[in-house]
Order: structure tokens, then C-alpha cells, then sequence
């Protein structure tokens, strides 16, 4: 691998791993403002979940009655 393929690869992770940060920073505030303070298991669920995990919990955000809902299996 050539220095440019590695600092394209480094690049890239770090982009993605900002796009997680912000959408998990994103998902902590749309879940406090509709159900209120979150429990530190789900604090930790989302600071650990990945770009798919966070796009589907945020699209359950809009339909669910309780934070169970929105991070059901």
C-alpha cells in the first residue's frame, strides 16, 4: 500500500467516525427532547453503535412511544 492509499484510508475512518459522533450527538438530543433524561445504558449503546445502528434508531425516533421502541431488535 502506497502513502496516499494509506492516508486515503486513514482519511476516510476519520470521516466516518465523525459522521457517527455527530449522528450519535444528533440521536442523544432528538431522544431527550421526546422522552427526556437517558439512562447511561443507552447513553453508551449509541457512543458505541455504528452509522446503520444510528440511522434506524433515529428513524424510530419519529414513531415510537418509548425509548424500548426505538431500540427494539
Amino acid at each position: 500500500m502506497t502513502l496516499a492509499e494509506r492516508s486515503d484510508t486513514w482519511a476516510q475512518q476519520h470521516q466516518q467516525k465523525g459522521e457517527e459522533k455527530g449522528g450519535g450527538l444528533l440521536l442523544r438530543r432528538l431522544l431527550v427532547r421526546r422522552f427526556g433524561a437517558l439512562p447511561s445504558e443507552i447513553v453508551a449503546q449509541i457512543t458505541a453503535a455504528t452509522w446503520v445502528q444510528l440511522e434506524r434508531w433515529a428513524e424510530r425516533v419519529l414513531d415510537a412511544a418509548s425509548l424500548e421502541e426505538v431500540f427494539r431488535p
